[in-house]
């Protein structure tokens, strides 16, 4: 029945897409081609991006090669997670799709006199970014990459939106990853994933940064949103954006839903996964307990769902345990908040698991939910089991990384034409070795990566 629900929703997605001609671009007959203000490689030649206006994307790739196994992963504007690890025996070639949102920050001009602005007030970091532009990115990686072809076309799907702070956000460079930019992986083509949350934002600067007002302008009816704030909402050391756990916090939940649900959108309440904090015991130590315990008094209250990833962070690091628990988070374990891209993938996982037992989501989850990787898979260290890590560390285009062009024909994101020179030969084929350590490359190049988010 899930399956024919998603069909449904699949074909008359097509269907109110079918008037806007698709944008179709053969990647290896286009290897090498710069950015020219319509579609392009970026700077980084793993980058390829396409002009487009705001709104959801169908995307729809063609993935293989006529002599080799490929393994292809791919992310979306600012290291969002679309497709993991897609691999193809020899001679194989498959069809994958997924939706992609792509906004900016304007908002319409409020009436004359009236409070507001005119567009979303970024912090310095997000302006010019792949989050905030006027183009469609894809980040193509892998061990062996086999890109050939990909279509993308508008597409009229419920969207999800993501509110919260820097442990939902797409984190722009790695090391550091959230359980937001690794959603979309877990999810069905049904559904577009916008992930508006920040880093350093409460319930309240979210509103004041008129970020709520771009996430109710660009909601319609049937689309949903999920809340997760907490980690900052309780510093009371930041008086003007600090929230009570038993007052203040709660109040503006309810708003929140209220403002939500006039809109026709239905609100999901998220608890804030916990740090990793220790008692003498081996436990982790709650610091978010009043403010997880707030949001599911709040959902009960208001008959809003409620996704605990507080609880499931909980096992999840202690069945990692004290020793191993540091494999999950940022710069190498140094940063008790925020995740790698395997601690990142294993909190999204958990998400999309508990969406399934939910029914205004569970239609929107892959039916081929991949199985968790806990303590007992990870044989070896965290990086064997994480996504193929981004080439980028920063979240900017540039115009100083032209050296990397010398690299072009070492890394193309394309797959061979089907001729049987080795994959270390001349011509541009993409090389492996290349592909297993693209951070390598680009600290080559001149990047130097992020190490530490703020919360």
């Amino acid at each position: 029945m899930r399956r024919l629900i998603a069909l449904a929703a699949l074909t008359a997605a097509s269907a109110a897409s079918a008037q806007s001609p698709a944008r179709d671009f053969d990647l290896i007959a286009q290897a090498g081609h710069r950015f020219d203000g319509d579609h392009g490689l970026e700077a980084d030649p793993h980058l390829f991006s396409v002009a487009v206006p705001p709104g959801n994307y169908a995307v729809t790739v063609t993935l293989g090669d006529a002599r080799r196994a490929t393994d292809t992963t791919i992310k979306a504007e600012s290291r969002r997670l679309m497709l993991d690890a897609a691999r193809t025996r020899p001679g194989e070639i498959v069809t994958r799709r997924f939706v992609v949102n792509v906004r900016d920050a304007t908002l319409a001009t409020p009436p004359a006199n009236a409070p507001g602005g005119t567009a979303v007030r970024l912090k310095p970091r997000e302006i010019g970014s792949f989050t905030w532009d006027d183009r469609l990115t894809l980040e193509i990686l892998g061990a062996a990459l086999g890109m050939r072809t990909v279509s993308i076309v508008p597409v009229e799907v419920p969207t999800l939106f993501l509110l919260g702070d820097s442990t939902v956000t797409d984190q722009p460079a790695e090391p550091a990853a959230s359980w937001g930019q690794m959603l979309p992986a877990f999810l069905s083509p049904t559904v577009a994933v916008a992930n508006h949350a920040e880093s350093g934002e409460t319930l309240k600067s979210f509103l004041t940064e008129l970020r709520l007002d771009k996430v109710l302008a660009s909601a319609k009816p049937g689309d949903l949103a999920m809340i997760q704030f907490g980690h900052n909402d309780q510093k009371a050391q930041w008086p003007q954006t600090y929230a009570e756990a038993a007052t203040t916090y709660r109040s503006y939940l309810h708003t929140y839903i209220a403002e939500l649900r006039r809109r026709g959108v239905t609100p999901i309440l998220v608890t804030s996964p916990e740090r990793r904090q220790w008692t003498e015991a081996g436990h982790i130590r709650p610091t978010l307990g009043d403010y997880a315990a707030a949001v599911r008094a709040v959902g009960a209250e208001e008959k809003v769902p409620v996704i605990d990833l507080n609880a499931d962070s909980i096992r999840f690091y202690e069945s990692l345990g004290k020793d191993r628990a540091p494999l999950a988070f940022n710069d190498g374990g140094r940063d008790a908040t925020h995740h790698d891209n395997y601690g990142a993938w294993v909190l999204a996982r958990d998400v999309a698991e508990r969406m399934r037992a939910l029914p205004p989501l569970a239609r929107f989850v892959r039916s081929d939910l991949p199985p968790s990787i806990r303590a007992n898979r990870l044989r070896r260290k965290a990086s064997d089991w994480r996504p193929a890590p981004s080439t980028a560390t920063n979240d900017r285009r540039g115009t100083d990384h032209d050296a990397r062009q010398t690299h072009l024909d070492r890394c193309r994101i394309v797959a061979r034409r089907g001729s049987a020179r080795s994959d270390r030969g001349s011509g541009g084929e993409p090389l492996s070795d290349l592909a297993r350590d693209p951070a390598g490359e680009a600290e080559h190049a001149g990047y130097r990566p992020v190490r530490a988010a703020r919360a």
